[in-house]
Order: structure tokens, then sequence, then C-alpha cells
């Protein structure tokens, strides 16, 4: 049985090598790019590769650091546990989207996905 890092290692090795194939399979098939196109394919497939390690690297921490109910920061009331939702913030490396344990305020109606 794998340990969690070597999970996600396999996992990123998986992406990584997808990158890699999708880029030979568009080099196969485009004849005579010029740099302008070399850079687009490129730019595409690092972002999409930089967006699944952040969603990795996000995932980890939260499982490593759980998050304990927060106060409501409209009302300060204690909020409750809603279970996890799907998320889907734009960060430097483009939108990542990933589940996130998320609080709700009864009294006000506030909702929060803490830690931040």
């Amino acid at each position: 049985m794998l340990s969690g890092r070597e999970r996600r290692k396999a996992q990123l090795m998986k992406e990584a090598e997808s990158v890699i194939d999708r880029l030979l399979d568009w080099t196969d098939e485009t004849s005579e790019p010029d740099l302008g196109q070399i850079e687009a394919v490129v730019l595409e497939l690092r972002q999409q590769f930089s967006e699944q390690m952040s969603r990795e690297a996000i995932e980890a921490q939260e499982a490593k650091q759980p998050v304990s109910a927060p106060d409501c920061p409209k009302c300060g009331r204690a909020m409750r546990y809603k279970g996890q939702k799907e998320v889907e913030p734009r960060t430097w490396v483009g939108d990542v989207r990933f589940r996130r344990g998320y609080y709700y305020c009864e009294e006000c109606g506030e909702g929060v996905f803490p830690p931040g």
C-alpha cells in the first residue's frame, strides 16, 4: 500500500507524463510551427500542470492542518461545519479547483472557506 506522499507523487508523475505526451503529440501533428505557436502550447500545458501541482499542495496542507470551526466574521458567533464543498479561487497559477471545509453562520447567513 502506498503512503500518502507516494500516492501524491505517483499522481503528479502521471500528470507530468500526460503533459509531456500532449506536447509530443502536438509536435508530431504540427508541421512547421512558429515560435509563437510553440510558446502558446507550452504555456497552456505549463498552466495546466501548475494548477494540478497547486491543488495537490493545497489539499496536502489541509489534510495536515485541519481547520477548527471559526467564529463568524460578521456577527462573531460560532459557525457550523457544512461539509466539504468545491471552491475554485483565482490564484497566481490559474483557477485551482479543490474541495475544502465550508462553515456557515445560521444567525446571519455568512459562509466561509477557512483558512482563507
